[in-house]
């Protein structure tokens, strides 16, 4: 038996999953916004604890290394690391744009010979990470932030179908809807999505270094400083 431990905290919501075998057999998933770091470790402790697992059962621990919001993937990267770390775990660092094109495949109803998975996740302002999948799950293109506009899509004319989903999809449909090449799913991205493609990994033994494993950010963090008078003085 395989138990990972699979935590994503590059979205808004922080979960936390465990698998055997690449199935699901519990899930926690937080009610409130951006609370990873007030929730995370109590997730994980509970799942475990209520589960019967300790963390001596545990064949890999699974993250989701970004892009996505900055805060989340820090805390998500620090704790993974820490734990694997303690107990002597293997690392699986799993692109959470990956991650959101499994939501998305398990979603679809149809076949075409000619598909492409467009998981899409908010970047602020008409901004989005993206990348390009194809129905088993491999890079098409790599992931990169993308501005939306009504040309941004004209690179996937040559596509059947397009699937999309996401927390950066809202902002693009306006630019697809009267295209019916393009499929919307509502997902959102979860720990939940992440055993398949962390088994897959760990049968492979595609681990992470430990010593130099990063979030991917893949734009640079800018901190906003507020201009009222007084709060940095």
């Amino acid at each position: 038996m395989s138990y990972i431990l699979n935590i994503e905290t590059s979205a808004e919501t922080c979960s936390v999953a465990l698998s055997e075998n690449g199935k699901l057999i519990k899930l926690i998933e937080s009610q409130e916004l951006n609370s990873h770091s007030k929730e995370l470790n109590l997730f994980i402790e509970e799942i475990l604890k209520t589960s019967n697992i300790s963390y001596k059962d545990l064949k890999a621990l699974a993250v989701s290394y970004g892009p996505g919001s900055y805060t989340g993937l820090r805390i998500g990267m620090s704790t993974a690391k820490a734990i694997c770390y303690a107990h002597d775990i293997p690392l699986i660092c799993l692109s959470s744009l990956q991650i959101l094109a499994n939501a998305l495949k398990e979603q679809i109803d149809f076949e075409t010979d000619n598909l492409a998975i467009l998981p899409l996740l908010d970047a602020r302002r008409m901004e989005v990470y993206v990348a390009t999948f194809d129905i088993n799950l491999n890079f098409n293109s790599q992931a990169e932030a993308m501005i939306v506009d009504e040309k941004t899509f004209d690179i996937y004319k040559d596509y059947s179908k397009v699937v999309i989903g996401g927390s950066g999809a809202e902002k693009c449909l306006q630019f697809v809807e009267n295209d019916d090449r393009f499929v919307f799913y509502d997902v959102k991205l979860s720990s939940k999505y992440m055993p398949k493609l962390a088994e897959y990994e760990f049968q492979n033994k595609n681990f992470a270094d430990l010593a130099y494993s990063e979030p991917f950010y893949l734009k640079e963090y800018k901190a906003i400083v507020s201009k009222v008078k007084g709060l940095h003085d």
